[in-house]
């Protein structure tokens, strides 16, 4: 196992992976930050009988939602130690503990962010604490040197063509499978479908549901990794393809295998009436299609190939030309832009136009006109 990670204006990207590949990605955006493991004191604004939780305001504005069952149940007007354990995400709020450990807990004083949760490179090197970290940001090597110094290697690019192509086909819902399966990813606000394919492996030799049986159970441990590549989470359905209700339920124990190895301890739950397999899998951080989609992620794109060219060619200065939702979300992410300045010596020329796609952007040598 080991660790690469890589900086550029505005996002810093990190993978753990193995002799198969990658298999944990993370991304942080230091002027977006999800949240996750932040420690707050915050101010019971609402209390919810009905939902057996309240809403908790943070020192952004935003409000999370602190459950009775995570320390919940003070009055309204209660200023209290809170730590955000997921993430907004799907159109929720964050969601907060008031169980905190003896050190966390703050003394009393206004609502304000007290300290912030572990970044993308110290949560995938605590959950491989043996992996060494290769990385090529001194700025970054020097945030975590204190922590992590001894698992540090600076390189001069921690991420090569085959990972970055490897992590570029992670915006596309589909992959391909062992055996001639593909899977394709279908999210939606109540739950992740995963539709399986297996026109390839049917052309195998052989009775037809034991080749499709074969299929199916070779591709369970890859499909598996992609979930947690991916970080799928919350309820998960997964159609298979080819088998009849007895034969699904024959993969029960596989499915069940497959997923042992997850950090976050998903459940397979077996499969239901129509025959889709269930899996329950911890919402905490959000789901890669999430974070890599939408007009700042475009725009944090754009600014890390502009890094690019601008470090090949220091004398140039780049403009960015993209769609105008692209420009307004890197003008209101308060590190990217500087981030770019900094590292490049100059700044970016930002170029509102209309674009095919929302999330459309190039980068063009500013003309000097």
């Amino acid at each position: 196992m080991i660790i690469r990670a890589s900086a550029s204006p505005g996002e810093i990207r990190a993978v753990a992976f193995d002799a198969l590949g990658p298999l944990d990605y993370a991304i942080e955006r230091p002027g977006a930050p999800d949240g996750v493991g932040d420690l707050h004191r915050g101010r019971i604004t609402a209390r919810l009988p009905a939902l057996a939780g309240s809403f908790v305001r943070l020192h952004d504005g935003s409000d999370g939602f602190l459950p009775d069952s995570a320390g919940g149940g003070a009055p309204e007007g209660t200023i209290l130690p809170v730590r955000i354990t997921r993430a907004a995400q799907g159109g929720k709020g964050p969601r907060l503990t008031a169980k905190l450990a003896a050190g966390e807990l703050a003394g009393p004083g206004p609502i304000a962010l007290l300290h912030r949760g572990p970044g993308a490179v110290a949560r995938l090197a605590m959950l491989h604490p043996a992996a060494p970290i290769e990385l090529d940001n001194a700025a970054l090597h020097a945030i975590l040197r204190p922590d992590l110094g001894d698992r540090l290697i600076r390189v001069a690019r921690a991420f090569d063509d085959s990972l970055e192509s490897a992590l570029e086909s992670l915006i596309a819902p589909s992959a391909a499978l062992p055996g001639g399966a593909n899977m394709t990813v279908h999210p939606t606000p109540a739950l992740t479908a995963i539709d399986m394919d297996l026109s390839a492996a049917s052309a195998g030799r052989g009775a037809k549901a034991r080749t499709h049986d074969q299929a199916n159970r070779a591709a369970l441990p890859a499909l598996a990794r992609q979930i947690r590549l991916r970080n799928l989470s919350g309820a998960i359905v997964i159609d298979l393809a080819g088998l009849s209700a007895k034969r699904r339920a024959a993969l029960g124990p596989a499915f069940a295998e497959a997923l042992a190895g997850d950090p976050l301890a998903p459940r397979f739950l077996g499969f239901s009436g129509l025959g889709l397999a269930e899996i329950l899998r911890p919402r905490v951080h959000p789901p890669l299609h999430e974070l890599l989609a939408g007009p700042h992620a475009a725009g944090l794109a754009a600014l890390r190939h502009a890094a690019g060219q601008a470090a090949s060619r220091p004398h140039a200065r780049l403009a960015l030309y993209a769609a105008p939702a692209v420009i307004a979300a890197l003008q209101a992410d308060p590190l990217a832009l500087p981030a770019f300045t900094a590292s490049a010596g100059h700044a970016i020329t930002l170029r509102a136009v209309t674009a095919p796609l929302p999330a459309h952007w190039r980068i063009e040598e500013a003309s000097h006109g």
